[in-house]
């Protein structure tokens, strides 16, 4: 009996677990696949490059397809911004009629003639250290010895030079004994006498910038501009342009100066600004054969004068020195050299001469350029060259204008000196 019950219960245990694995069956047919992701389970990433899933196919639409929503106000057009104020006009460069835009108009530069009195106030320093500091001695009531000795210190304080000084002082003494009583007009008078024929008046200060006659093979004139390093040639070359341009002369430069960065841009610029064509070879080429190709074609040109700037170089140094003395033989090959020009910084006072003293000797100069006077100089610098070189001082610069070199006039560069 006992074991008629365990074979029951056996059996309704198999029947019970058979019905269970059936239901549990269906289920799994008929219930959808959940969309949710388990909770805990990270969102998928994607991926890239041989880990990236394949493409579906899934069907697509264009935007004409796609059905907008009706009963729908459209929305409202933006306020207009308010117009934004026209900016003012700039000068437009000139348009030819082609459409083409044309060269700026050329610069007419300032007349020569009068220049040194238009400038007279950029002498200020050397007038209140020389010509208002003798004035001023001279006008003392008693004249003695100490107050000579104050003169000749002020004259060789503004670099007048050791003998021009004691010549100028034994001349007033003189003069100021014959005189007697002396009244300021007296003074002045007597002051700008001395000083003007100490400076004198006979040297030939003209610049020789005319083109040769028929002759000659109607050849341009040529100017040689030379000095040591920093004393501003390539802006005196391109301001004396402007000096020849306001006299009628046709002018061609010369970029001889191949050794500083920029020096035949700088003289180019100089150059189109009043109409004059520039010559130029190539960075760290030849100087002597850039200058003989100025020279050249300025004759092709029918050019006045062809201005050379030649480098920058230290008087002390040898091989510098016999270069620019082949720049000029190098030149002559088309004829005489018609003015060496000798730039010198007036700021440099007694320096200079040493400078100048060298260059003398290499190239034969005709003629000197003082700049700078308007700054630190003291005036007297333009008596002591004159006399250490023989050779007169043609032209000063006077600021940094374009216009501010100026012939050099003996008795207007006094006045200037001594003041009203």
């Amino acid at each position: 009996m006992e074991y008629v019950i365990l074979a029951v219960a056996i059996a309704v245990v198999a029947i019970g677990a058979i019905t269970g694995f059936v239901v549990s069956g269906r289920r799994r047919r008929t219930l959808p696949p959940s969309s949710r992701v388990p909770i805990g389970t990270p969102a998928a990433e994607p991926r890239v490059g041989e880990d990236a899933e394949t493409p579906r196919d899934t069907p697509t639409r264009t935007i004409d397809q796609v059905d907008l929503p009706t009963g729908t106000a459209a929305p409202e057009a933006a306020p207009e911004a308010p117009p934004l104020p026209e900016a003012p006009a700039g000068p437009e460069a000139p348009v030819s009629a082609e459409g083409a835009v044309t060269a700026p108009p050329l610069e007419v530069p300032e007349p020569t003639a009068g220049r040194l009195v238009r400038l007279r106030t950029r002498l200020s320093r050397s007038q209140n250290s020389l010509g208002k500091g003798l004035l001023s001695l001279l006008s003392r009531e008693h004249l003695d010895e100490d107050t000579w000795e104050e003169i000749e210190d002020t004259l060789l304080t503004a670099d007048v030079g050791v003998a021009p000084t004691q010549e100028l002082v034994e001349r007033l003494r003189t003069r100021v004994k014959i005189l007697g009583t002396r009244t300021p007009e007296e003074l002045r008078g007597l002051l700008r006498e001395e000083l003007v024929a100490l400076i004198g008046t006979d040297a030939d200060r003209s610049l020789h910038s005319s083109r040769h006659s028929a002759a000659e093979a109607g050849r341009p004139s040529v100017v040689l501009v030379v000095g040591v390093n920093g004393v501003g040639k390539t802006t005196t070359t391109g301001k004396l342009a402007r000096v020849l341009v306001a006299d009628g002369r046709k002018v061609v430069l010369g970029a001889a100066d191949t050794f500083r960065a920029a020096a035949a841009d700088q003289l180019q610029t100089w150059g189109e600004r009043v109409g004059a064509r520039t010559v130029r070879g190539p960075e760290g080429g030849d100087p002597a054969s850039v200058a003989f190709d100025a020279v050249r074609e300025g004759a092709a040109e029918g050019a006045d004068t062809v201005l050379v700037d030649t480098a920058g170089r230290l008087h002390t140094k040898t091989g510098l020195m016999d270069e620019l003395g082949k720049v000029k033989r190098v030149v002559e090959k088309h004829g005489p050299v018609d003015e060496v020009l000798l730039v010198l910084d007036a700021t440099t006072g007694q320096n200079g001469l040493v400078q100048a003293r060298v260059f003398a000797e290499v190239v034969d100069i005709t003629g000197i350029v003082l700049t700078k006077l308007d700054g630190t100089a003291k005036g007297g610098i333009v008596i002591a060259v004159q006399r250490e070189l023989g050779v007169p001082v043609k032209l000063i610069g006077l600021g940094e204008g374009a216009d501010d070199l100026a012939p050099f006039e003996p008795g207007a560069f006094v006045d200037a000196l001594i003041g009203d």
